[in-house]
This record gives structure tokens, C-alpha cells and sequence, in this order.
């Protein structure tokens, strides 16, 4: 007796619920994710076990590289316009067009002396980068205008918007008196509160 084959159906099985679902939730993470800005050098932090997170907005961040450069980064594009004419006044610097404005508001590092800001805004954006990576940084001690620029764009920071936080982000080699500079500078402007960005590691075993 030959055996009886039973046919085979093709199973069809509707995925344009899962593919809708999926756009749904790519656009969701597109829309409400943090993306870490640039940075003109790269940093490696030291390792700790606080889980203290630091604000998502309204901070300034003061990096520090290796050899002790400073950069600054402020996070909103509106707190950068105000403090950009801040320094150009305090400094008697010639009026920013409203192309080197946008330009300021539009990068993400400040990272040359306050002389240079004419020059730096006056370029395309990826020959900024370069100039930020071959600068030595914000000045914390120069002769020109006021002792400190450092402090100068803390203060000026600061006073446009009073609800800013302070974080700082040093190499894990970078020397202590170079790191020590920039706590004097906010101890002189008294500003005690800021936080260190670390990465985090392991809680030691038996705490």
C-alpha cells in the first residue's frame, strides 16, 4: 500500500505590525537620546565607584587633557551667544558677526585665547577642529586682559545662566598641579560645587 503525502502550505505570517512597532521605537531612542558632543582631544578618566550622575543639561564642562590643556564646553546653543558677547565686551574685542556668532553657537569646544576668536570663528568648521587640537587651550594665567581667560568664561558662564552646573573631566595622566589650577580657579570664584567625571568601576569586594 503506497503511503499518502499530505502537501505542504506555505505559512504566512504578517510582520507589518513588528515593522511599525520598530520604526515606532527607532524614533523614539533618535528623539530622545543624549549624544555626547565632540571633544577636540581624547581623555581617558580616572575610575571610581560613585554613581552620582551629573545634570543632563545647563552644564559646563571643563576638560583637561593630558599635558594640561583646558577646553570648555557649554551645552546650550542660547547661554553660548550671551557669553560670546560677554568676553568680546570685557575684552574690547571688535563686534562678532552674526556669522561668527552662529558659528560659536554651532561649535562645540572653546579652546583658544580670547585674541584668537575672530581668526577661529572666521574659519569652516573642520578646520576649527584642527585648530583646537593644535591649541594649547583656553589660558588660565596670560597677561592679556584679565589674569585668568579661564576664569573669565566661568564668570561670564555663570552670569548667563546662574543655574549652571560645573563638571570636570580630566585624563587619568594628566599631572595634579595642572588639575589643582583649575580647582584655585573656582575656589577663587567661588564656586565650590562642580562635579569630577570618572568611569565608573566595581564596588571593591566585602563593601
Amino acid at each position: 500500500m503506497s503511503k499518502v503525502k499530505n502537501k505542504k502550505h506555505d505559512t504566512f505570517i504578517d510582520m507589518t505590525a513588528m515593522s511599525d512597532m520598530t520604526v515606532l521605537l527607532l524614533t523614539f531612542f533618535m528623539l530622545t537620546a543624549n549624544f555626547i558632543p565632540k571633544e577636540p582631544v581624547q581623555v581617558m578618566t580616572p575610575a571610581s565607584v560613585s554613581e552620582i550622575k551629573i545634570p543632563e543639561y545647563d552644564v559646563l564642562t571643563i576638560l583637561i587633557d593630558p599635558t594640561g590643556r583646558v577646553f570648555l564646553n557649554l551645552d546650550k546653543p542660547e547661554d553660548k551667544e550671551a557669553v560670546l558677547k560677554a568676553i568680546g565686551k570685557a575684552y574690547n574685542l571688535p563686534n562678532f558677526s552674526k556669522e561668527q556668532i552662529s558659528s560659536f553657537r554651532n561649535q562645540t569646544s572653546i579652546g583658544v585665547s580670547v585674541r584668537q576668536l575672530h581668526e577661529f570663528l572666521n574659519k569652516p568648521m573642520d578646520e576649527q577642529d584642527q585648530m583646537l587640537k593644535e591649541s594649547g587651550g583656553v589660558p588660565t594665567d596670560t597677561i592679556l586682559g584679565p589674569s585668568n581667560q579661564l576664569a573669565k568664561w566661568i564668570e561670564l558662564s555663570k552670569q548667563a545662566n546662574p543655574s549652571l552646573a560645573l563638571a570636570i573631566k580630566a585624563d587619568q595622566q594628566t599631572p595634579y598641579p595642572m588639575v589643582k589650577k583649575v580647582f584655585s580657579t573656582l575656589q577663587d570664584l567661588k564656586e565650590n560645587r562642580y562635579s569630577l567625571i570618572t568611569t565608573l568601576r566595581a564596588m571593591p569586594a566585602g563593601l
